[in-house]
């Protein structure tokens, strides 16, 4: 396993009565591409503003090769923190905003072309040299921002809701991007998101946090698969939640049917539980030996071009389920709403968890 670079401690902050940060412990290893999850006011950008220093923990310690950086000053970290408006100098050239940071260090003038020019390779920038951030495209004004942070070559790079300002379709071009370039350049990069898909596309491992707290951490297939709890299971993702009482084969749902799957660890038979199944694991018109399988109305229909998702109203949950079919299933097959369908999946599809 790759060394850590980054290790926290127990790491806490406050402000005032506020608890933003509560007791993150987690290890961040070397050239690896970690993301922060949340949703707003989770803790997630207070944290990435303590490794980059420009917070202090109130409690707790974050180590950076092994040493103590907790109250080191953000210019004495070997850590850049990217903005998510990039923060360029609109009166510079792309050039010029490059070789900024190593300007200021005072680096002889070979060194500084010689690095930009192979900063600019590594971006694929190397046509648009002497343009002005105005006159480049959002992705082209992202690519500068990490080249200025990344020529520097800091141990981590840091960055806040890098892709927020992209439309859609940039969006996922620039996930495989970052990904391309993290690669290649060889440090670890730190990302604070909200988006669930960015961080299942780029990310090497994941935290998960809410209200300050460390629900989850592991890579992105275990976290989507194997959710620590409720929370995680609703956020990572589209879930559908029944809710009923643990039994020994599952869970007895509201209707008193039995929803199939393995009890975790922890929950005993008669505590409140919740079981939860992803809409792709769920078949429409199941075969006889399926596990669980329900009946229900189709009540709403969504379009999204390699897949239809059906909202299906069901006796065990409050909500409509979610169902995702192939657009070539949907072909062989029509469905409208007010249809009435069956619905199936496995026992081993079904995730349980304590309400």
């Amino acid at each position: 396993m790759t060394r850590a670079v980054l290790d926290l401690d127990a790491v806490g902050k406050n402000f005032g009565r506020l608890t933003a940060v509560d007791g993150v412990t987690l290890s961040i290893r070397e050239n690896e591409f970690f993301a922060l999850l949340g949703p707003s006011g989770c803790g997630k950008t207070t944290l990435l503003r303590m490794l980059a220093g420009f917070e202090t923990p109130t409690r707790g310690k974050i180590l950076l090769d092994g040493a103590d950086v907790s109250r080191v000053p953000p210019n004495r970290r070997p850590v850049n923190l990217m903005f998510q408006s990039y923060a360029l100098f609109p009166h510079m050239s792309v050039r010029s905003n490059i070789a900024y940071g190593l300007e200021m260090e005072g680096r002889p003038a070979a060194e500084i072309r010689a690095r930009v020019d192979e900063m600019l390779a590594t971006t694929q920038l190397d046509g648009l040299a002497g343009r002005k951030p105005d006159q480049l495209s959002g992705g082209q004004k992202q690519r500068v921002a990490l080249a200025r942070a990344l020529i520097k070559r800091p141990r981590v790079l840091l960055l806040d809701e890098p892709l927020g300002a992209l439309d859609k379709k940039l969006r996922g071009e620039m996930q495989i991007e970052l990904k391309r370039l993290q690669h290649e350049v060889g440090i670890t990069f730190v990302v604070v998101t909200h988006d669930q898909e960015e961080a299942l596309v780029m990310a090497d491992r994941m935290a998960v946090l809410k209200d300050g707290r460390l629900l989850q951490c592991d890579t992105p297939h275990a976290v989507y698969e194997h959710p620590a709890d409720a929370f995680v299971a609703g956020f990572i993702g589209l879930m559908n939640f029944c809710r009923g009482v643990a039994v020994v084969e599952g869970v007895r749902a509201r209707d008193a049917s039995l929803i199939a799957g393995a009890l975790p660890g922890g929950l005993a038979t008669g505590d409140e539980a919740i079981a939860a199944v992803r809409p792709e694991r769920i078949m429409l018109f199941p075969p006889a030996d399926i596990a669980n399988r329900t009946t229900g109305t189709v009540e709403a229909l969504a379009y999204h071009g390699l897949d239809l998702q059906l909202h299906v109203r069901t006796a065990p949950a409050d909500k409509a389920f979610l169902v995702r079919i192939t657009a070539d299933t949907a072909d062989k097959r029509a469905i409208g709403i007010g249809d009435a369908v069956e619905l199936g999946w496995s026992a081993a599809d079904t995730r349980i968890f304590r309400i």
